[in-house]
Formats: structure tokens, C-alpha cells, sequence
């Protein structure tokens, strides 16, 4: 376990290729425990790559990732997933034949170290419904929900493993301002009721600069900025290249 004084997530020096392009370069973050950490930058910045080689979905070419003290880097994404990393992708990838209550089992079964039993894995399934307001929706096909709905399930099969560290990507992708209040609302939620730390890619700037503690911005594969949101929306480098000089740190950061 950790401390509350030490990182949960530790990534250090990360860099990852495709062939020729460097998708991330050198790239230094931590989460601490129960933290509420933004990852923002513009289309191709890096911030879906650094979550798949977190997550174990891509070996870096070089640098370290650690859970708690422990590197994770290289291992296969299930084993990832049993150290405790859960991940929600912006476009849920379910089979659409499961039920919502069956697609969240599969989470609880697989994506825990723990052995449950009948009533441990309903008990957890049904928790995890209840917490993103899928309970009554637990005997439908997943194919016949809409998209959010989809991420929703997706972030209780997540839940449902028990994470200490929960990678979020774009939840509010095509959302309107009260769906979009609902979904902050409910992260917050998360990290409270379950005491997961969570790093969330995002691109609704409103929305994650007003509910994160901290900021991490990528650009180019590279950190530029990391720190408090409303210091972090007033970086010239952040401004630059990715906010826009009409932006009001203050409106949203606050």
C-alpha cells in the first residue's frame, strides 16, 4: 500500500516511437493516491499513447512506470489490470450481445486479484451499477444503449475490477453542458465513495479545469506545464499551443 506521502502512479523519462514519429518524448508525471489529475493537450499530443502504455496496451521504448513503487512497464494489460489499473476508452469497445449486468461481471471477475465468489461478484456488479445509474438498465443488451450509456458501462465493468487508478478518455466527448455536469459530478463521486485516484484525458476544457486538483499538458509528445489548473491556464506555453489567447482561466478554474 501506499503511503499518502508517495506517488501511486510514477512515470519517468517515457518515450515511445511508431516507426519514425515520436509519439511521447521523455515524459515525467505522478498521481498520489485518491488524486483528481487532468491530462490536456491538443489532437496528437500524446495523451491517448500515454494511457495505453500505462494501462499495458503499449511498451515504451524507454523510461519507467511504477504502481506503488512497483513497475508495471511492459506487462501484458491484463496483469496491469489485476495491479490495479482500470481504463475507460472514449469509445467503449463491449460485445453488444452481453447484457449491461453481464458486460460489468466480466470486469468484476477479471479485472480483480481477488477471488469473489457468486455473492462477492453480484454484490460488486451491483455496487458498480448503482454508482453510474445503470442499475435499472442491468438486463439490456449493451448494443441497444447509446453511446454515453456505453461509456457509463464501461466505467462500472472498471469500477467493478476495483481500481486504486482509473485512466479516463474523453467520458464527455459530444455531451451537452448538463450531461456534462452530471458525468463531473459523478467522477468526483468516484474518487470520493471508492477512494480511486484518477487520471483523466479530456477535452472539454470547462469541465476538467473546474474538477481536477492538477494539470498535467502535453504538446507534441512532450510535457510542457503541470500544476494547480488556473496557474496552468495562464502558461504562455499552454496558451500557445493549445487554449487560445481568448481563453478565461478564471471562469473555468476557479
Amino acid at each position: 500500500m501506499s503511503r499518502p506521502s508517495e506517488p501511486l502512479l510514477r512515470c519517468r523519462g517515457i518515450t515511445k516511437r511508431f516507426g519514425g514519429v515520436v509519439a511521447l518524448r521523455d515524459v515525467t508525471l505522478e498521481v498520489e493516491p485518491k488524486a483528481l489529475v487532468g491530462l490536456i493537450g491538443p489532437n496528437g499530443a500524446g495523451k491517448s499513447t500515454l494511457l495505453n502504455v500505462v494501462c499495458g496496451l503499449a511498451r515504451p521504448d524507454a523510461g519507467v512506470v511504477e504502481l506503488d513503487g512497483r513497475p508495471i512497464a511492459g506487462l501484458p494489460a491484463h496483469a496491469v489490470t489485476r495491479r490495479g489499473v482500470g481504463r475507460v476508452l472514449q469509445i467503449p469497445r463491449l460485445f453488444p450481445t452481453l447484457t449491461v449486468e453481464e458486460t460489468v461481471r466480466v470486469g468484476a471477475l477479471f479485472g480483480s486479484p481477488d477471488s469473489l465468489g457468486p455473492a462477492g461478484t453480484a454484490r460488486r456488479v451491483h455496487e458498480a451499477l448503482e454508482l453510474v445509474g445503470l442499475a435499472d438498465r442491468r438486463t439490456e443488451p449493451v448494443g441497444r444503449l447509446n453511446t454515453q450509456e456505453k461509456r457509463l458501462v464501461d466505467l462500472a465493468r472498471a469500477l467493478a475490477g476495483q481500481p486504486k487508478l482509473l485512466l479516463v478518455d474523453e467520458l464527455m466527448s459530444g455531451l451537452n453542458p448538463v450531461e456534462i455536469q452530471r458525468c463531473t459530478a459523478l467522477l468526483r463521486r468516484v474518487r470520493e465513495e471508492r477512494g480511486v485516484a484518477i487520471l483523466w484525458v479530456e477535452h472539454v476544457m470547462d469541465a476538467v479545469l473546474g474538477t481536477v486538483e492538477r494539470v498535467v499538458v502535453l504538446d507534441h509528445g512532450a510535457v510542457i506545464a503541470q500544476g494547480p489548473p488556473a496557474q496552468v491556464a495562464r502558461d504562455p506555453a499552454v496558451v500557445e499551443a493549445y487554449l487560445g489567447v481568448d481563453f478565461q482561466a478564471a471562469e473555468v478554474a476557479g
